[in-house]
């Protein structure tokens, strides 16, 4: 398989990490818990919000995957682990030791828990874990997973990346005769759906947290999977993407009536993953036809959007604090909130690509 750039890959990333921002700025507003709230919460920010969580970090597990696939074509499985160990866990060690203390410490100060400056509670930030402590990697989570799937799935991976290993082929054959073969992938985490979300609640702290690690790591899977089979893909998902955008907004519709009337159904699962993979599927389907090109913007977002991933959360967090007890208007504080998020990670990353440790360090690669 040949490294050839998907632009439209590129622009899935960054618009997702977009709205990943958004998203938690939103959790500032909204009812649901999170470190600090507004004195006014929205209740129906919880529409929208629950409609871009179903998809969202599924998404960009399965870019992930494709972009392991492309990483792959052109490395050893051992140059291939190390990329990732510098790429991935030393953002991870930094932003645990430097990045996530300011939002702890902020969230023990709203609740009373604490009183004193941030330096004379740094000490205390590595007592025991969150919750109940405060060592913590926060809104990084997804970096250690990442990892740890990067390397489990290493041997898999160098297998199918082989052209003529017999699943690929398969599903190059079925893709060719209907595009609605794409929702195979849909089975293995229906089961895991309901088998296993029941059981194992999400914790984000990896061990133990086997429902979330499974689920994703099937999409990680898939991710590289669906790169792998190449052209058949393309033609399948371009075939079917305005249906299976309807078919994931209706399904919402009745997922979401099942849970805010009836709470608990049978169907809630099956519902869940319906919207979930026909919301990818028609995503990725219009990328390609409208996203695949080119341009500086993507070039300049694409190397930003790791380090707006790492800094946001904690800006969020800092500016929530001040602003959460002031009386100025709802759709003031979110406008300050946006304009600050994105202009202090721009300020940031703008820092960051300068200095050559920094770049190491927030995971840039070399200039």
């Amino acid at each position: 398989m040949k490294s050839m750039r998907r632009y439209d890959i590129d622009w899935i990333r960054v618009l997702v990490f977009d709205l990943l921002i958004i998203f938690h700025i939103g959790m500032f507003f909204n009812t649901w818990d999170s470190q600090v709230k507004n004195n006014i919460t929205i209740q129906w920010l919880a529409y929208p919000m629950q409609f871009s969580s179903l998809w969202r970090l599924p998404i960009l597990f399965v870019v992930s995957g494709m972009g392991t696939r492309f990483a792959l074509s052109c490395r050893t499985s051992g140059q291939y682990i190390k990329e990732r160990f510098i790429r991935l866990f030393i953002p991870l060690l930094v932003g645990i030791l430097v990045i996530v203390p300011p939002q702890v410490y902020v969230e023990r100060l709203a609740d009373g828990d604490f009183s004193g400056s941030f330096w004379a509670f740094y000490p205390h930030f590595f007592e025991p874990i969150y919750p109940k402590g405060n060592l913590s990697w926060h809104h990084l989570w997804f970096l250690p997973y990442l990892l740890v799937m990067s390397i489990v799935a290493t041997p898999l991976f160098l297998k199918l990346r082989r052209d003529n290993n017999v699943f690929s082929q398969w599903l190059r054959q079925r893709f060719t005769q209907s595009p609605y073969y794409l929702y195979l992938f849909t089975i293995p985490l229906l089961v895991v759906e309901t088998t296993m979300e029941p059981i194992f609640p999400i914790t984000r702290a990896l061990m133990g947290d086997w429902y979330a690690f499974v689920y994703y790591f099937l999409l990680f899977i898939s991710g590289f999977v669906l790169i792998t089979i190449g052209q058949p893909f393309w033609k399948a998902i371009d075939k079917i993407k305005g249906i299976a955008l309807l078919a994931g907004l209706v399904s919402f519709q009745i997922l979401w009536w099942l849970l805010t009337t009836i709470d608990s159904h049978v169907l809630i699962p099956i519902f869940k993953i319906l919207t979930m993979w026909s919301i990818i599927l028609a995503i990725f389907g219009y990328s390609a036809k409208y996203l695949n090109k080119d341009s500086c913007i993507l070039k300049y977002r694409n190397e930003a959007v790791y380090p707006f991933y790492i800094i946001h959360y904690t800006i969020i967090v800092l500016m929530g604090f001040w602003l959460m007890n002031d009386p100025m208007p709802v759709f003031l504080k979110f406008l300050i909130m946006i304009v600050g998020t994105f202009g202090g990670s721009w300020l940031f990353f703008e820092i960051v690509k300068r200095v050559w440790f920094l770049r190491l360090l927030f995971g840039l690669k070399k200039n």
